[in-house]
């Protein structure tokens, strides 16, 4: 992690502090790290600043706290991930949905 994006998600605070164990990033499934990539590479690649990502990320964990959601950190990653791809319209929520679904069923290489 060396440039700016990479230090600011390392230092991330509060409700949007990534979890870790021993300081280690801990994901519980291959698809959480996966998830984790995804959208610090989108910002590494200026699709949308590290901010904007955390911006959405913190509102979604404040929703989903504030309705008794019980999804896990990183399904409100991917919410925010996906929100984000679709406000800045790098993808459209029919190409999100296609592309899980494509996933699931394992049509799309490398993924299971």
């Amino acid at each position: 992690m060396d440039n700016p994006a990479n230090r600011a998600v390392a230092n991330m605070e509060g409700a949007a502090a990534l979890p870790r164990r021993n300081g280690e990033l801990v994901f519980g499934a291959p698809w959480e790290g996966r998830a984790f990539g995804l959208a610090v590479a989108a910002s590494d690649g200026q699709l949308y600043s590290w901010n904007e990502f955390r911006t959405y990320l913190i509102d979604e964990i404040a929703q989903a706290e504030q309705h008794g959601d019980p999804s896990s950190y990183y399904e409100r990653w991917l919410t925010a991930f996906e929100a984000v791809l679709v406000e800045k319209a790098i993808l459209t929520p029919a190409e999100i949905e296609a592309r899980g679904r494509e996933i699931s069923a394992g049509e799309r290489p490398g993924e299971h």
